[in-house]
This record gives structure tokens, C-alpha cells and sequence, in this order.
């Protein structure tokens, strides 16, 4: 632990920063399988061949809450490469499954239609090492703590899902649970709870559907409720400061949320400290 010391997720637990209301918004997700060292910002798809750059970048353009992200497995031979397509939203969460003989087959995919439905969840614990080394060093840990655990296409390493200083991060699909400081000994049971549809509140970053004040909210009713299903709140809607939900039982929950500064600890290793920002939900 002493080759941690002052890396952004040993600052970030030490100043006792929340993790709740810092998931990743997205609803729409392009998986890549991409093997070897990915650069820094894979948003920029650089690794990718011209016209398949250009098809992934023109799909991120005109579809809303969307994101690309790179996978890989280790040892595993990638012939065919494999590209999931994901949509994670509330009410509607389903993954799209891509056989390509090269990258090049990018350019003339479909992204909005083509791929075999699957029923497979997916897994991707975070070892974007070139980006930040606490994800290399907590993310390596906890993907070999769910190695065994998780065969096939279901756990992946992947690239940057945002929130370096929570690591270990975990994403889990088509849900869009997003989970936090993962560590290798707990990391089966909070999975597992995951692909289960419960979310574990002390690891819960968010769901990837909602945006910040949304989480907050959601965190809240189920702090509050002790519902813990991934099912068992919808959203009714937010409006200025507050957002309502409605159980599986038709009781509605109104909460305000308000924004903060937070803890002043670094985004990532490396950069700057600064105030975090921060929800705080009260249920009226």
C-alpha cells in the first residue's frame, strides 16, 4: 500500500470525498475490443484505421449521451474482434453483439442496427493505465479477483470510464451500474450483487442513465427505503432543484438537491487539488 501513498484514490478516501453522484452519463455505449496499450485519450479513437475513425466519430456525433469505450482481455486471441453496442437506459437496457474480421469493418457497420442481440451482461473493471496509475494498479487487482469468477465475453479491461480517484471502477452492463472503490477482496460480492440487479449503496457511484442530481436523488430514496433493486424506482422527472421517483408500489418520493464544493483533493494523479464537487439530497 505504501507504493499508493499520495495517488488521487488514497487522497480522494482520505479527505472521505463521496462517492455518491459521480457516475459517468451515458446511455449509449460503443464497446471496442482494442489489445495492447491504448493512448491517453481514446476519445479521439486514434488507434483506429482512417474510415473506421471517421464512422465511430460521425455516430458519437449525432447520438445523444453517448460514449466509446476500448476493452481487452488478456490472453484472450482476438480473432474475431468483438465490438458491443449498448443501450443503458432506465427502461430500456440491451447489448448488441459485433463479429469484425479487422477494424476496417467499423466503417461500414450499422451501429444503430446491425449485431446480434445478447442476453450476456458485461463487466469492465477500469486498467487504463496510460491515462492514470491508480486504475492500472487498483483495476489490474480487481479484475484478477473477478478472473476466475467471470469467463468468456463477460469481464473485460477497459479503457478510462471517468473518476480516476475512485478506483477500483467497475461498469457493469447493460444495466449502467457504476461502482467505486472496488477492492480485489470485495470486488466478487459487489459484482456479483451487480449482475444480481442489487446495488451495494457503500460502492454505488450511479446509475450511467442519470445525470448527477438525478443520482444524488436516487441514492437518497434508496438510502431511505432500503430498495436496493435496479428496477425498483423509476424517474417521474427533475425539475429546478428537485426530483421526484416513484416505487414498484406507486409511492412517490420528492427530494431536493443541492450542489456543493467539496473535498479539495486531485481529479487524477498528477493534476492540481481542487474542490470536488458534491450532492447533498434531503427527501421532502
Amino acid at each position: 500500500m505504501s507504493s499508493l501513498r499520495g495517488r488521487c484514490a488514497d487522497l480522494s478516501r482520505a479527505a472521505e470525498e463521496p462517492l455518491t453522484a459521480t457516475a459517468t452519463t451515458a446511455e449509449h455505449w460503443l464497446l471496442i475490443e482494442v489489445p495492447g496499450t491504448w493512448p491517453r485519450d481514446v476519445s479521439a479513437v486514434g488507434t483506429l484505421p482512417a474510415r473506421a475513425r471517421e464512422a465511430v466519430s460521425s455516430w458519437l456525433e449525432r447520438t445523444p449521451r453517448s460514449r466509446v469505450i476500448f476493452l481487452r482481455k488478456p490472453g484472450r486471441a482476438a480473432a474475431p474482434t468483438l465490438a458491443f453496442v449498448v443501450r443503458a437506459e432506465e427502461s430500456v437496457a440491451e447489448t448488441r453483439r459485433l463479429e469484425l474480421v479487422s477494424h476496417d469493418e467499423l466503417a461500414t457497420v450499422d451501429f444503430d442496427a446491425d449485431g446480434e442481440r445478447v442476453d450476456a451482461q458485461l463487466v469492465l473493471v477500469c486498467g487504463h493505465g496510460t491515462r492514470d496509475k491508480c486504475c492500472a494498479l487498483r483495476g489490474t487487482a480487481v479484475y484478477g479477483a473477478l478472473a476466475n469468477r467471470l469467463g468468456g465475453e463477460e469481464l473485460w479491461i477497459s479503457s478510462h470510464h471517468g473518476g480516476h480517484r475512485f478506483a477500483g471502477n467497475v461498469l457493469v452492463f447493460p444495466s449502467g451500474i457504476h461502482l467505486g472503490r472496488v477492492d480485489p477482496d470485495d470486488a466478487p460480492l459487489v459484482t456479483a450483487r451487480a449482475l444480481a440487479g442489487r446495488i451495494e449503496l457503500s460502492h454505488y457511484r450511479g446509475r450511467t442513465c442519470y445525470d448527477p442530481p438525478v443520482q444524488a436523488a436516487e441514492h437518497a430514496v434508496r438510502e431511505s427505503t432500503g430498495l436496493m433493486g435496479i428496477g425498483d424506482l423509476r424517474l417521474l422527472g427533475a425539475q429546478d432543484s428537485v426530483v421526484r421517483f416513484r416505487t414498484l408500489d406507486g409511492s412517490d418520493h420528492a427530494v431536493v438537491v443541492e450542489e456543493a464544493a467539496g473535498p479539495v483533493v486531485p481529479a487524477s494523479c498528477g493534476a492540481e487539488p481542487e474542490a470536488q464537487r458534491v450532492f447533498s439530497a434531503r427527501i421532502v
